[in-house]
């Protein structure tokens, strides 16, 4: 990130339009890499609303910043600069249905080290298995993703009161997980350009809109999820694909069909990675 491009963004952006804050210096290379705003406060529905109707002037992306410990001064990892900007490679060079696909061949592999044998590990896929089905198709609505965004922050706000806002040079909210130099899925894969790239896809196919960041976690809104359970068997292959501890870890019991019973229809989508 250009220090100078995000600060002179910054100064024609209106800064009356803007709380107390600072920039973001991130930890690494000279301490001259400072790739995002960060509020000295809690966010607002109305700060992100104005910034966000003001991001095709500005140039600047709102992104709700969660924290590791609500209770940590630090603010981790924003406020404490754990962020890597530099380490990452460029957006358009990849594509997500190729990404998607080598990683679901990743967590689906058995290996004689897995606590689970062959029969269970493809149980987890079912009824996929080790077999990649492929993209979901888009789905068309009537639903406004940016009105639903919004209605989305506002929700978030009001349970992660704690909340700050970070401002970004980015065209969009998928761009600007890998502009601020995000690392949350870095146990899996330490270059967010490549998730940036599979969440640039959901934007177009589903009206997805990036809501919340936090230490490694990432909540969407969702304007048009799938409808039905093969939609949501499909969209569950990538959201595997994209973060397998959403299965591995998340509701009982463990499988991808119960989690396309949890999306059907669910306008957000939260993402942990372990």
């Amino acid at each position: 990130m250009n220090v100078g491009h995000l600060t002179e963004l910054l100064a024609g952006s209106a800064e009356d339009l803007l709380p107390p804050g600072r920039m973001v210096t991130a930890d690494e290379g000279d301490g001259d890499v400072q790739p995002l705003w960060l509020s000295d406060g809690p966010a607002t529905v109305e700060l992100w609303t104005r910034m966000h109707a003001e991001h095709t002037r500005s140039g600047l992306w709102p992104l709700l910043l969660d924290s590791l410990d609500p209770n940590d001064g630090e603010f981790r990892p924003w406020a404490s600069g754990e962020v890597f900007p530099e380490q990452m490679s460029s957006l358009t060079s990849h594509g997500s249905a190729g990404l998607l696909a080598r990683w679901w061949d990743t967590y689906t592999a058995v290996d004689e080290d897995d606590m689970l044998d062959a029969d269970r590990r493809r149980a987890v896929t079912a009824p996929f298995g080790q077999t990649w089905p492929g993209l979901a198709p888009s789905r068309e609505t009537a639903t406004n993703p940016d009105q639903l965004a919004a209605e989305s922050v506002q929700a978030f706000l009001a349970d992660r009161p704690q909340t700050r806002l970070g401002l970004v040079a980015a065209a969009s909210g998928a761009e600007a997980l890998t502009a601020a130099g995000w690392a949350g899925p870095c146990n899996y894969d330490n270059d967010t350009a490549k998730f940036s790239a599979v969440v640039r896809g959901w934007e177009h196919r589903f009206g997805a809109r990036v809501v919340a960041v936090g230490f490694s976690t990432l909540r969407l809104s969702v304007a048009a999820p799938p409808a039905n359970v093969h939609e949501a068997l499909l969209v569950a292959a990538e959201h595997f694909a994209f973060c397998p501890d959403n299965i591995w870890q998340g509701n009982r019991p463990y499988t991808l069909a119960a989690y396309a019973e949890l999306i059907t229809g669910a306008h957000h989508w939260d993402f942990w990675w372990d």
